[in-house]
This record gives structure tokens, C-alpha cells and sequence, in this order.
């Protein structure tokens, strides 16, 4: 992208075309899990409230969609997670392979109990 978007619509409209759709699944699916939950570019990047003091951002890179900080959460979302952790605070899904969107809906869910 050549400028910063200023709005998340924008920041989708400006990606790849294949990429959109996987944006906009992203963005409706914290949604649902966080209903009523504020959004606005960070960083260049989309990001959704969380609770209402955190944020959880998400964006597209060239082959893969990331979501960050996803904080360390309860072991057993945490294996299903293991796959796609890179480091501490980042989870990256390519996207050469379905998008686990059940999972981000999950992971979306657990970051507002703990930030409430």
C-alpha cells in the first residue's frame, strides 16, 4: 500500500484482490466474537477494541494474514493455536491454506475475558 489508510475500509479496498475477502471474513469475524467493539488503523493496520482498553489489529502481508498481540492464552487454545504462533504476541495463518476463522473468533473471545 502505497499511503497509510485512514479507515479499515480503506486499508481493505487498497489490498490485493485475492486478499480482501480474507480481510473482511477477519474483520466480521472479531466482530461477532466482540460485538460492539470500536475500530480504527494503529499502525498502518486495522485493529478492533477489545474490551475497551486493548486492541487486537490484523493485517495482510504478501503470504500470509497476521493478527497481533495475541497474548498467551489458556493451554488448550493455545495448542490449537501452536501451528500459526510465530513468536510471542504474533499468530500468522498463509494464506495458501484455509483461514481457521473458528479459531480467530475463539482467540478474539478469550483476549476480551481477560482484558475485562
Amino acid at each position: 500500500m502505497a499511503s497509510t489508510p485512514g479507515t479499515v475500509d480503506e486499508y481493505i479496498a487498497a489490498a490485493d484482490p485475492a486478499v480482501r475477502e480474507t480481510l473482511t471474513r477477519l474483520r466480521e469475524t472479531i466482530h461477532a466474537a466482540v460485538p460492539d467493539s470500536a475500530e480504527k488503523i494503529r499502525y498502518g493496520i486495522p485493529a478492533i477494541a477489545i474490551g475497551g482498553t486493548r486492541w487486537l489489529h490484523f493485517a495482510a502481508w504478501k503470504h500470509h494474514v497476521g493478527l497481533y498481540p495475541v497474548s498467551r492464552l489458556d493451554p488448550a487454545l493455545e495448542e490449537r493455536m501452536r501451528p500459526y504462533r510465530t513468536t510471542t504476541s504474533t499468530v500468522k495463518f498463509p494464506l495458501a491454506a484455509p483461514i481457521p476463522f473458528d479459531l480467530v473468533a475463539e482467540v478474539a473471545r478469550a483476549l476480551h475475558r481477560a482484558a475485562v
